[in-house]
């Protein structure tokens, strides 16, 4: 799934420009205008990373995210700031970066993406032509999805993790199947017979009486 990202600004032309900008690059986006609408949307869905403009109309951000760290969220946030004097404040009550209006977008969104980066972490394997987002599950072959089932993206999940290692059939049936499912046999056959679709038939090797071996 898509990163989703909460921008608290009192501007609501600003904030729908952010939102747009933000929602072709892929994330998901909420926008509210006060702290109280966005404590909210906060309790009611949680997010990836809050951006917060600094004067809002019924009490800062500083404060807003002064809250939300005493009750125990620490979802990263980036502040958005009219002038550098309030950016020692900010770190101090718990932000992660910031960014001085006026606001570059292009520059927001590189911040955005490296702050996710380091907090989330990069793991995108490439196969061959595609891209395998091993946190998010989603494989991607140059900006288009590859639609795969849950236990099939888990699957690759399990072959990337373990290139060119033979793994049995019990540890597979382990990482897809919860206790109280029955695993299928003929399912994993299924599953692997997608992803040999994808990647060919080569890719996975069928270890008589034992497992598979992914060897891309």
């Amino acid at each position: 799934m898509p990163f989703k990202i909460l921008v608290v600004e009192d501007d609501p032309l600003f904030a729908e420009t952010v939102e747009e900008f933000l929602g072709e690059e892929g994330y998901l986006v909420d926008t509210t205008y006060n702290g109280k609408m966005a404590q909210e949307f906060i309790y009611y869905s949680p997010y990836d990373l809050y951006i917060l403009d600094v004067k809002l109309p019924d009490r800062s951000g500083f404060e807003l995210l002064e809250e939300l760290r005493e009750g125990g969220d620490d979802t990263p946030a980036i502040f958005l700031t009219s002038k550098r004097d309030g950016v020692k404040e900010g770190f101090l009550k718990g932000a992660d970066d910031y960014v001085v209006k006026p606001v570059d977008l292009e520059e927001l969104l590189l911040r955005i993406k490296a702050l996710l980066r380091r907090v989330h972490g990069e793991e995108i394997v490439e196969i061959g032509e595609y891209a395998f987002d091993v946190k998010r599950l989603e494989l991607k072959k140059g900006e288009e999805f590859v639609d795969l089932g849950l236990k099939e993206l888990r699957l690759l999940e399990l072959f990337v993790k373990n290139r060119r290692k033979s793994l049995s059939k019990e540890q597979i049936f382990d990482h897809l199947w919860k206790p109280d499912e029955i695993a299928s046999d003929g399912a994993l056959r299924v599953y692997v017979n997608n992803l040999k679709k994808i990647f060919g038939k080569e890719a996975i090797t069928n270890i008589r009486g034992y497992g598979y071996r992914f060897e891309k």
